[in-house]
């Protein structure tokens, strides 16, 4: 089974916010258990003792907020290029989906609709291409908490029963 764990960047109520991001890994669900042992590598450089409690986000960590800000600039570079070293030097089959939307350029549609019908369809996308290759694997999409939590809920009975745009 593929993963893809998604996670949004920006607010949609924001007005001084222009852009909206649906953003996510995907791996095969073995290699997770590789790539978080990797992970926590670099995040036990960060907190010996709770290696766990450190969030390996790269916005707080690229400008220095929150418990970021102990550490200099380049150690909380480095840890980003590494992090994502991880990713691009893991099993080919690994990818990566992103969904950057304009807000005001689909009003009045809804963006997070836009951006998650574009993640989800890319996702069946690349599961369909496997298929047709012959490794018949499925696929789950894994969010992070989330504030349009609902709405994606919604969205995804709805990619389920009915599909979206680009299938069924």
């Amino acid at each position: 089974m593929y993963l893809l764990y998604v996670d949004e960047s920006g607010s949609i109520a924001d007005v001084n916010q222009k852009h909206f991001v649906l953003a996510g890994v995907c791996m095969f669900e073995r290699q997770s258990f590789w790539i978080a042992n990797e992970m926590d590598k670099i995040a036990a450089k960060f907190d010996p003792a709770e290696p766990n409690s450190v969030e390996l986000h790269g916005n707080p960590m690229f400008g220095g907020k929150k418990l970021w800000r102990k550490f200099p600039k380049e150690e909380r570079h480095d840890a980003i290029k590494k992090c994502l070293e991880i990713f691009a030097n893991s099993h080919p089959t690994n990818r990566v989906f992103a969904s950057v939307i304009n807000k005001g350029a689909v009003s009045p549609a809804d963006p997070v609709e836009i951006v998650f019908e574009q993640l989800s369809s890319r996702f069946d996308h690349f599961l369909m291409r496997l298929h047709s290759e012959g490794d018949t694997q499925s696929g789950i999409i894994l969010f992070d908490k989330t504030t349009y939590e609902t709405t994606i809920q919604n969205l995804a009975k709805d990619f389920r029963t009915i599909g979206h745009k680009w299938a069924f």
